[in-house]
This record gives structure tokens, sequence and C-alpha cells, in this order.
């Protein structure tokens, strides 16, 4: 049997299981600065959702094509309106629960239901097209081709539905782990390829017209003892320029591959659950823990970081001319500045979650909320102004505390240095006194010279009496001759 779990709750879960400490450090407070790039909003519009739609954290978003914006609410309702006014083109009800969509292109809408049900609408009326069936729910939006429209569906299957009729052409599967992440990869078609990332953390390339599969990459492994530690779902959408594709996993890796192999040639650790943008020389990265990245595309080293608005729950980011756009959990649209990350612009849309990828058109910006209120923003990077850093955020209570006890650890072992360089000085200054001590004493004084030997007289005999011969000193004995050695016993 397959899990499901929420994104917020997984990041969280995942934090406090990776902390001494039970607490997990709240959202970064939104803190006033000086925006220096202009937005106004446009236009607002509500397709309706309700607390169930905000509950089940569906995959509708906006779409736009050819100058018009597409929207849907899990009670069946299907919007049209005009890009820079908002004025409704048409609306259509739909008796079904929808939770995929809407794509726009090729002259259609699709749309997908939670019961597998795919509709293809006729995006100049929304006259219904035709109607198709998947064997699984659906929560992300489908790639729209001439010929093909793309599907990923939860029970790891890729869809290829013949663009005319709805007929399915081909599916391929991929094998879904026991516990993954709520919602699944938007699939994309990029030369005559339909490529998407899957829950075991494999990104797959496909042919567009046969489903036979040209390669099959592993972005991340499952690793760590648990359920929680082992998810590596790729659920944001891979970007592609030229011949590259860039993907981010969550738990795993943010990548550069080869669009015909798959090779990776560049990859670095980086959890996301949102996923990234590309504007053909840096990639914009939302990752799980709500820190904003800039990478350089071709080596994947880091430009900027952002991290005043972590934990925050953002969204996919999208990209302007000027600018990166990301929404929040509390409903507000940030803007960064592309060179330094700085933030430049907010404005709010409603107060709930933004959990589908908001649409950018040139310096346009259309967002959607879980509720279904949407909006038009327009920046004027025309009359922008420098971009500055935000003022950073007064510490919380968890950083106070640590602060305190990184201070008290450091006082400490400054003491203890100090202690330790005292006695060195003065083992030092003592050796010092000792060598200068040794060296001013003066020279021991040489031995006096040894006395001779006192000189005796040799011994003089006594003189004889008168009349007697002088006395003679005795002689020693003569000595006797040695023995002669004895006869040998003899024999009788």
């Amino acid at each position: 049997m397959r899990f499901f779990l929420p994104l917020g709750l997984a990041a969280l879960l995942i934090a406090a299981g990776c902390s001494k400490d039970k607490d997990v450090e709240p959202p970064a407070a939104l803190l006033k600065f000086n925006g220096t790039l202009p937005v106004k909003k446009l236009w607002g519009d509500n397709v309706g959702g309700g607390k169930k739609q905000v509950k089940l954290r569906l995959g509708l978003g906006p779409a736009v094509a050819d100058g018009v914006v597409f929207a849907a609410s899990h009670k069946g309702e299907v919007l049209a309106v005009t890009l820079d006014t908002g004025k409704q083109v048409w609306v259509k009800k739909l008796k079904l629960p929808l939770s995929a969509g809407p794509a726009a292109g090729s002259g259609m809408v699709i749309l997908g239901s939670s019961k597998g049900a795919v509709i293809a609408l006729d995006a100049a009326n929304g006259r219904e097209r035709w109607r198709a069936h998947v064997n699984s729910e659906l929560l992300s939006a489908p790639a729209i081709s001439e010929k093909v429209v793309v599907l990923r569906s939860v029970d790891g299957r890729l869809h290829g539905l013949d663009s005319a009729s709805g007929k399915e052409l081909w599916q391929v599967e991929q094998q879904v782990p026991r516990l993954s992440l709520r919602g699944t990869a938007t699939p994309i078609i990029a030369k005559e390829l339909a490529i998407s990332g899957f829950d075991n953390g494999k990104v797959m390339a496909v042919s567009l017209t046969t489903g036979d599969t040209v390669w099959d990459t592993a972005l991340a492994s499952p690793h760590g003892r648990t359920e929680l530690d082992r998810l590596v779902d790729i659920d944001s959408a891979v970007r592609v320029v030229g011949d590259d594709v860039f993907a981010a996993g969550f738990q795993g890796r943010t990548a550069m591959m080869a669009l015909d192999s798959g090779q990776i040639w560049w990859a670095h650790d980086m959890s996301s659950y949102r996923g990234l943008t590309a504007d053909g020389q840096n990639l914009f990265v939302t990752q799980s823990d709500g820190a904003v990245v800039a990478l350089h595309d071709r080596d994947g080293s880091e430009v900027w970081r952002n991290e005043d608005i972590k934990r925050r729950g953002l969204s996919t980011p999208v990209e302007t001319s000027t600018a990166v756009a990301v929404a929040d959990y509390q409903g507000y649209v940030h803007w960064l500045d592309k060179k330094t990350g700085y933030l430049v612009a907010r404005v709010r849309v409603s107060k709930f979650r933004v959990s589908n990828p908001p649409v950018a058109v040139d310096d346009t910006v259309v967002v959607m909320d879980d509720d279904g209120k949407m909006a038009a923003f327009r920046a004027d990077p025309a009359h922008a102004g420098t971009a500055v850093p935000a003022p950073k955020a007064p510490p919380t209570k968890e950083q106070k505390k640590a602060a305190k006890a990184a201070a008290k650890e450091a006082a400490k072992a400054a003491k203890a240095s100090a202690k330790a360089a005292d006695k060195a000085a003065k083992e030092s200054a003592k050796a010092a006194d000792k060598a200068a001590t040794k060296a001013a004493a003066p020279p021991p004084a040489a031995p006096p010279p040894a006395a001779p030997p006192p000189v005796v007289p040799p011994a003089v005999p006594p003189s004889a009496p008168p009349g007697e011969p002088p006395a003679v000193p005795p002689s020693a004995p003569p000595a006797e001759p040695p023995a002669a050695p004895a006869a040998p016993p003899t024999q009788p």
C-alpha cells in the first residue's frame, strides 16, 4: 500500500528529526524594506475553490497561451480571461472534481481529475473536444504538442495520448516507493522527447511518438533508516535550455544533464521539492528550507543566496526580465533581483497558501492561491532603483539562546587560552632568567700548579769508627741451586 505525505509536513518532520531539540525554527518574519522595483496589480479574479481544495493540495494553477489566462477549480469551473485586462473570455462548468491543470497549447486546454478523467477543451470558446481516462489520480498539468498530450499520474506512469482524439498511444512506468510526497512532476516536451521526474528519484526521457525509453538517469538514490529519510521525490518540472536538462529533487541533488543521453555534467547536493527555473545563464532554485539560490548553469557554482524568506513554504520560482518571483504560504509574492538576490518588491494576493507555480510572461506574473483567488501583477524595470539588502530580522528566542551558549563557550575557551599563554610566558621568562644568570657568572679559577715532589737526598751510610773498615751493607745470601728432580721409583 502506498502513502502520500504533504510537502510541508515532510519538511517539518525531517527538520525535527535532524534537530537535537524538538523545536523547529519558525518561518522568517517579513520585515519592511525599501522596494526598488515598481509593481502594480493589473486585475484579480476568483475561480472558486473552497476549504476542500485548500486541504487537498491539488495541482491546479494558472496557464497562459496567446495572451489568455486559463484557470480551474476543484468544483469543476474552468475560466479564461485576457492577460492584460482580466476580461472574461469564457467560463466552462464541468461536473468533475478537477485536480490537475490546466495546460494550454496547440489551441487546446487540457485538465485532469482526481478520478483519472482527462478533458480537452477548445482554447477559443471552451467547447469540449474529447474526453479520456487513465487509471489513477492526476496531480500535475500535462504537456501538449501538436500530436501528443503527455500526462504523469500518481501511480508512477507516464501516458501519451493522441492530441486529436485522446486515444492512448503509449505508457511507461517507474517503480513507486511505499511513502512519497503528495504531488507529481509536470512533464515537459523538448525535441521529440517527453521528459519527467518520478518519485524514486529518477528522470526519464522517452520518445514522444513511441514511448520508447531514450534514457533513464538517477538524480538521487534512497538511503537512510526510515521511510522519511528515503524520500527522494522529483515533484517539479525539469527545465530544458538548448541541449541541456536541469532538474532538482527532494533530499537529492540539483543537476545538469545532457538532453540526448541523460549524462550528468554536474550535480550538487541540494534538496528542493518546488524546483527551479533558468534564464540561459543562471539557475534559480527554491530549496526545501525556503532559501532561494542562484547557480551558474555551466558549472553549478553559487552566484548568490537569499535567506530573508526562509521556511515560508515558497513556490517554484519564475523569472521576469530583471527579477525572480516566488510566492509563499501566506499569499505573498516576493521579487528578488536577478543579479544580487536582494528583495526588490513584495505584494499580497490573499491570505491563503500558493502551492502551484506562478506564470510569468515578460514582466507580468500571474498567481493563483490554493483557494482559487487569482491576480496578475506587472513590474516596471524601467523605473527600478538600485537593489539594496533587506534589513536583517531580529534574532528569535532559539537564536538568542544559541548565541548565548556560543558566547559562553567562546569566553571559556578564551579564558583557557589566556591561562595557557600566561603559563607559557612564565616558563619562558624563568628559562630566560636562568640562561642570563648562567651567562653572567665568572669563569671558574684555574687550579694551582701541582707542587714538585720533595727531593730526598740519598741515604749515606754512617761513617765507621776510626780503625775499622767501612761498613758494607749486607748482601743477600747466595741462592741455593735448585734441587735435582727425584728419580722415579723402580719397579720391583
